[in-house]
């Protein structure tokens, strides 16, 4: 509530250094996952003070260059699907919503050099609908800027990557908020041409159809980014398609082919590119708008601050935003080697065999 709360906290002495201390006092909790509710609680509340940080225009910019982001990758690579671990990740996402919610091409080009677009889209995945709303708002963030949709078409496997998240979240029937967010993400990778024509391909079935027209009937805006998605892409695209790599390129353990045109994404969830527990520093994908931690003295899990496009109870500082999307490209198989005992010239024939006793 005090507006100049941030400014006074990194300059004052050793304050920012006390708040890392906590921060980092929580890790042993992570692995094996024993964290409690009263100590999730201490940490959303050191999350809340690192978020008013993060949003501050003055102490922004300082804020990333210290580097402070990579104390919280821990968090987001939590899998526990407990209360005090889920409260943990979407507090942590509130941190990265702070800073992203402003446009600002440096703040994008730092969290792109970081595990952000990775977790972001393993929670896209597995998180609740509310973690799920944020991650997604911070990765349509990321793409909006023009270095994050640079970063995700330069290569069919980020592409890929987030394609194959955004296809399966729609096929799990989001809830109109989220829908949302995953419209804007899709409407913006048509901006880039390779992705254009992938898309005309790979867009999921059930946003051509009309299986959410229902959902949609009192959201006007999300109608209308759903149909200019559907404009756009019925326009012919400039450049060659991205050619589609196999699995394993993709990041994806689970073989998920990309959905055929006319046809519904596969819904078999898998890992993301880049994305693993223990986090990769070639995670290469990101976008979304979290919420703020429980203030100190709240309740143990006070429900999370405000989202993306509105959250329950959430605040006006917080503004739907939607994010990236994917591009394709598929890897050529490599030539066959030579046959075995295969003559020098190339020959399919066999060479002769020798009789053995």
């Amino acid at each position: 509530m005090f507006p100049d709360l941030a400014p006074l906290m990194w300059h004052s002495f050793a304050t920012i250094i006390v708040l890392l201390q906590e921060i980092v006092s929580f890790y042993p909790a992570l692995s094996p996952p024993t964290l409690s509710a009263s100590v999730s609680n201490r940490a959303c509340n050191v999350l809340a003070l690192l978020q008013s940080v993060a949003s501050h225009p003055e102490t922004r910019i300082p804020f990333l260059k210290a580097q402070i982001t990579e104390y919280l990758y821990p968090f987001l690579k939590t899998t526990s699907n407990a209360r005090s671990f889920e409260y943990l990740r979407l507090t942590t996402l509130g941190v990265f919503g702070a800073l992203v919610k402003v446009d600002d091409t440096e703040v994008v080009n730092t969290l792109l050099n970081g595990d952000t677009i990775p977790l972001c889209l393993r929670i896209m995945e597995t998180g609740t609908e509310l973690s799920k709303t944020v991650a997604t708002f911070i990765v349509q963030k990321i793409i909006m800027d023009e270095a994050g949709l640079q970063y995700i078409c330069a290569t069919p496997e980020r592409f890929f990557g987030i394609a194959t998240v955004l296809a399966r979240m729609v096929a799990d029937q989001p809830s109109t908020r989220l829908l949302k967010h995953i419209v804007r993400c899709y409407l913006r990778l048509t901006d880039d041409p390779r992705a254009h024509i992938a898309l005309q391909t790979h867009l999921p079935e059930a946003l051509r159809d009309g299986t959410f027209d229902n959902g949609l009937r009192d959201d006007d805006v999300a109608r209308r980014y759903l149909q200019q998605l559907l404009d756009n892409l019925a326009r012919p695209g400039g450049g060659a398609p991205p050619a589609v790599p196999g699995p394993a390129a993709a990041g994806v353990t689970h073989p998920v082919p990309a959905p055929a045109a006319g046809g519904a994404p596969h819904p078999d969830p898998g890992p993301v590119a880049g994305a693993s527990t223990e986090g990769s520093s070639q995670a290469e994908l990101s976008h979304g708008h979290p919420s703020p931690a429980p203030l100190a003295g709240a309740a143990p899990h006070p429900g999370p601050g405000p989202v993306a496009g509105g959250s329950p109870g959430g605040s006006s500082a917080s503004s739907a935003h939607p994010g990236p999307a994917p591009t394709e490209v598929d890897a050529p198989h490599p030539a066959p080697g030579p046959v075995a005992g295969g003559r020098p010239g190339g020959s399919s024939q066999a060479g002769p065999r020798r009789r053995r006793r």
